[in-house]
């Protein structure tokens, strides 16, 4: 459904080709279809395999040592190789989870086949194609009732599905088929920036991918809406952060500021604190800290090292940053950095740097707010230079 999406959208089923062929299989070729699924007109793409290219079988049973070699050994740009091996790493530790296994030594059966492979990088390689930046996804429908594995009949959502969605806003429907894959769901988890509401886009291109069956309540496709953001057109730099908080009550709070002075070492983007009454109407204090994912296991060791807590919650958002620059300016009293950032429509915000106020405040023995004053109407008059530039 991935591919037929894609496909709909305007990637050429050939290019999809030419990228798999960077990938040392065989035995398998590619086929687009247009379809209908209830009212909705749709592209299907199926995977289809040479039985004698697999000894007669669909599946072809492999472990991660195998799809590791595969991709290693392929000529894949190295961003589509990373991604394509995490999401085959999170579906054999998913599977290897559930039946008791280690990732490394766990088959993957109906996964391991050639068209799962097909799937995966197929899709890698139609985003790249695309030009795709970020991709948003709506909660994930999982239908219901059962479905039939290698391991018997299992309830849907499957259990490596389940686990591959944790954290992820899911629902089931009345729809008694199974409407999300492992492998879809490996998908999606490595794809998505976030799983929300729709943010403000120009919508350029549409896609429809079908499904196998028709299941009668919706039409079985996946839809994908591609254009630009337009919440881009007003600032710069949208990224995502992680949110740690924590509520203390009973820290001395001359700590908090060795706390945050550890916290910006560790490498925190920003630590604010925020008075609050808490249960009971006793006074406390949260204790928020913004860093980038990779962070968050250094962060929250350090609170519970540092600071009395039992409990940290994180979680993570969405961000935009405007471009900034450093810039000097020459002062009475000497050189005092500048920071300045730009709006998209040219417009400028510039703030003295602190640190270099108060130094050069206490090397000329005047007022803190004279040096500010004098950075400040500097700082206006390159704006006006800047400006009519």
């Amino acid at each position: 459904m991935c591919l037929g999406a894609l496909v709909d959208a305007g990637v050429p089923l050939k290019e999809i080709e030419h990228g798999l062929r960077a990938l040392p299989i065989g035995g398998y070729k590619l086929q687009a279809n247009k379809v209908k699924r209830a009212s909705i007109t749709a592209t299907k793409v199926d995977v289809i395999i040479q039985r004698s290219a697999v000894g007669g079988q669909r599946s072809v049973i492999r472990i991660w040592k195998d799809i590791k070699d595969i991709v290693s050994k392929s000529s894949l740009s190295p961003c589509i190789k990373q991604k394509g091996l995490k999401i085959f790493r999170m579906l054999f530790e998913a599977e290897g989870k559930v039946h008791g296994e280690q990732y490394d030594t766990t088959h993957l059966h109906e996964l391991g086949a050639v068209d799962c492979i097909v799937d995966i990088f197929g899709t890698l390689i139609g985003l790249n194609h695309l030009g795709i930046e970020r991709v948003f996804s709506s909660q994930v429908n999982l239908g219901t009732g059962s479905v039939m594995t290698e391991h018997g009949k299992l309830p849907v959502p499957a259990p490596a599905t389940a686990e591959l969605l944790r954290g992820i806003p899911v629902y089931i429907s009345t729809i008694p088929f199974e409407l999300t894959t492992p492998t879809g769901a490996a998908i999606l988890r490595e794809v998505t920036d976030g799983f929300v509401q729709m943010p403000p886009i120009k919508v350029e291109k549409i896609g429809y991918g079908a499904g196998q069956k028709e299941i009668g309540e919706m039409p079985n496709t996946l839809r994908i809406l591609l254009g630009d953001d337009l919440s881009l057109q007003i600032c710069e730099n949208p990224n995502r952060v992680t949110v740690v908080e924590t509520n203390i009550d009973d820290m001395n709070p001359q700590v908090f500021e060795y706390v945050m002075e550890r916290l910006f070492d560790a490498g925190a983007l920003d630590v604010t604190l925020t008075q609050v009454i808490m249960k009971k109407s006793r006074p406390g204090t949260v204790l928020t800290v913004l860093c980038h994912e990779e962070r968050r296991p250094d962060i929250i060791d350090l609170l519970f090292h540092e600071t009395p807590t039992i409990g940290i919650r994180f979680y993570q958002a969405s961000r935009i940053t405007l471009e900034r620059e450093m810039a000097e300016i020459e002062t009475t009293y000497g050189k005092v950095r500048v920071k300045t950032s730009k709006m998209a429509n040219g417009t400028l915000k510039s703030s003295p740097e602190y640190d270099d106020c108060k130094k050069v405040a206490r090397k000329n023995a005047v007022p803190l707010s004279e040096v500010m004053q004098e950075v400040n109407s500097l700082i206006s008059k390159r704006k006006t230079y800047l400006k009519t530039r």
